[in-house]
Order: C-alpha cells, then structure tokens, then sequence
C-alpha cells in the first residue's frame, strides 16, 4: 500500500509516495544528501542544479561500476561452477566404469 513519507534532501523536503519502509527511504535521502554535499565540497559547480546533477552522475557511475562488479562475478561463478560439474561427472564416469 503506497503512502507519504517526508524527507529531507540536501535541505529540501519532499513527500514521496512509496510501499518502502520510512527508515529505507530515510537511509536513501541521507545517502543523496551525503553525494550532495561531497559535489559541493568539490568547489567544480555553484547552482544548486549543478551540485546535485554532479551527485547523480557520482551515484551513476557508482551502481554502473557496480552493476560491472556484479557481471564479472557471475561469469566467475558460472565458470567455475562448469569446472566442478565436469570434474563431478569425471569422477562419476570413472567410478562407474571401475565397478
């Protein structure tokens, strides 16, 4: 069931319609406010806009290289899961043969 839940971003207060938790949206409006303010920390940008299009493109590169991380874990695991299952029926084969 959606309902309001206030927040507070980088200083503006927003009421977002959601099913979330308060306490996880909470958590995520202090995660932008913290990218936020590491932006303005940058001295690169001065508009409040600039800051806070700088912070998204922070956060997207972020889950991108995250989103990587992940890709390259699971061909990890698939190959080495491949590995196990031919050294299994190997194993199998031989033992069958042997009886």
């Amino acid at each position: 069931m959606n309902r309001s839940v206030k927040v507070s971003v980088a200083g503006c207060q927003l009421a977002v319609r959601t099913s979330a938790k308060s306490a996880y949206l909470r958590e995520l409006a202090e995660f932008v406010t913290s990218k936020v303010e590491e932006a303005r920390r940058s001295g690169r940008t001065v508009t409040t806009q600039s800051v806070a299009l700088l912070a998204a493109m922070n956060i997207a590169d972020e889950l991108y290289q995250l989103r990587e991380s992940q890709r390259q874990l699971k061909r990890q695991v698939r190959v080495k899961s491949q590995r196990i299952l031919r050294y299994l029926d190997q194993a199998t084969h031989e033992n069958s043969g042997s009886s």
